[in-house]
């Protein structure tokens, strides 16, 4: 087993999470795996969890400082972050618009759906969330007694839920003010925001000011504090990396507790669990390769006419394949450079600048997954999110892929604070889990196509794209003359 790649690994841990489902679930053990197996699922949850904050926090801190002197962050800075924000906020749009269409989450049984919904709304009155909304089947007599059987919960306890509670968030409603979403992501206690998930934006937010103020102090005082940044930054990714080596264990816990509490000893839930996975998995994937095969290269076409179609990814296929093996755009990026540089012709001062920040901001594969998985999680759940919650997960998605690493599995990590902004259980990535791996592989396939598009654009627009003619039998990097 020491020779087996760890994707290798995770996905045989998959399988026999699945398998063990299947049996525990035939057999009339699903309470078995629910008390012995699944405490460890959710052991890996909390150690995400545990590293999610600080992850993010440390990540924007030195992405952001690392641009360099202030004066970077005039015209060419500007134009760089622009069009990453600009083809981010586009990729998690059409996330959006394919798992509206589509609704992979609603083509479950509704049977299913339903003793979903009861499960959510159980989880949102212990953990003291108002329900998206505004529906309570707990508190309707018809699906009082499976609720009975889903829950511990007695029947007094079900109709007791949280009545007061209501009343109180309607209460702060009506006090909220129209921009009081803009207040919300100022923090005035940042420790208070470190200790509550939920405020991932204030901490964002914080992290992004912390990391300007740093480019406008002197040099001497800010290299020991972006140092020490970079160097904690590194402490919490080996973090990712040991956790990621008991994955293929934990991923078989937590996909056999969560198929176990969902479909109990009906074998008939587990296949109706996999079959929306299919459907959200198919979503994905399509959304992923309109973005690398129609957005970026029509995005280029528009603002970079002398690069070609077939000359763009023949020329950035190198750097595409490690990406898909490595499923990681920061092992990728020393290849993207290459061939950005000696392929496409762009200036090495403008790849230096543009793709190492790419590496950390430009993560538009994972920030259309995170929307299209928090919908489809909530399609499954009977929750219809209104546009001004999906508009939330925009936000989110796109603040949260500015800090995430740019590593295997981070955007699972990521997915878990866009769950929180809404009010939905973080353990619910374990649904997804299975196909993580493979979509993964593509994600990063579409953040590393992204980089090369703007390391294009701003070349071109700062007159430093010399791309090799088709007939020049110049000697590129992985790419056959």
């Amino acid at each position: 087993m020491k020779n087996i790649a760890l994707h290798w690994k995770i996905i045989i841990g998959m399988i026999f999470g699945i398998l063990w489902a299947l049996l525990s679930s035939t057999l009339g053990w699903s309470a078995f795996t629910i008390n012995w197996i699944d405490p460890f699922g959710i052991i890996f949850i909390n150690l995400l969890k545990l590293i999610a904050v600080p992850l993010v926090l440390f990540s924007i801190i030195s992405g952001v400082a690392n641009i360099g002197d202030p004066a970077s962050l005039g015209r060419m800075g500007g134009k760089t972050l622009l069009i990453y924000l600009i083809t981010t906020v586009a990729a998690i749009s059409l996330g959006l618009v394919l798992v509206n269409t589509f609704k992979p989450g609603k083509l479950i049984d509704e049977q299913s759906r339903i003793d979903n919904r009861i499960s959510y709304e159980i989880w949102a009155s212990s953990q003291g969330y108002e329900l998206k909304d505004g529906i309570n089947y707990l508190q309707d007599p018809i699906f009082l007694q499976r609720a009975q059987k889903i829950s511990d919960l007695t029947k007094t306890e079900l109709k007791e839920v949280s009545l007061n509670d209501r009343l109180d968030v309607a209460k702060k409603r009506k006090e909220i003010t129209p921009l009081q979403p803009l207040v919300d992501i100022v923090p005035d206690n940042f420790f208070y925001s470190l200790s509550n998930n939920g405020l991932m934006l204030q901490i964002i937010f914080f992290a992004i000011f912390f990391g300007i103020c740093l480019l406008f102090i002197p040099n001497d005082k800010a290299k020991p504090v972006i140092k020490l940044v970079d160097s904690i930054m590194e402490v919490f990714l080996k973090m990712v990396d040991f956790v990621m080596q008991a994955a293929p264990f934990f991923v078989f816990a937590l996909l056999a507790g969560v198929v176990s509490k969902m479909a109990g000893d009906d074998i008939g839930k587990v296949v109706e669990i996999f079959k929306g996975l299919s459907w959200y998995s198919l979503t994905v994937l399509f959304g992923l390769l309109l973005m690398i095969f129609i957005i970026y290269p029509l995005i280029l076409k528009i603002f970079v006419k002398k690069i070609p179609y077939k000359g763009f990814f023949k020329a950035m296929s190198p750097a595409q394949a490690l990406a898909f093996s490595t499923s990681s755009s920061a092992a990728t990026l020393p290849v993207t450079m290459e061939c950005v540089e000696n392929n496409l012709g762009v200036d090495k001062k403008i790849a230096g600048f543009v793709l190492p920040i790419g590496a950390t901001v430009n993560m538009d594969g994972t920030s259309m997954y995170q929307a299209i998985a928090v919908i489809f999680l909530a399609q499954m759940h009977m929750i219809d999110l209104t546009l001004g919650q999906q508009l939330v997960v925009v936000a989110t998605a796109t603040l949260a892929s500015i800090g995430s690493a740019a590593v295997p599995s981070a955007g699972l990590v990521m997915l878990i604070i866009v769950l929180d902004s809404v009010g939905l259980n973080p353990a619910w990535i374990a649904i997804i889990f299975p196909v993580d791996r493979i979509l993964d592989m593509f994600r990063t396939v579409v953040n590393v196509t992204g980089d090369a598009t703007v390391s294009a654009i701003i070349a071109d627009g700062e007159s430093m794209l010399k791309y090799p003619k088709a007939n020049n039998p110049s000697k590129t990097f992985g790419v056959d003359s």
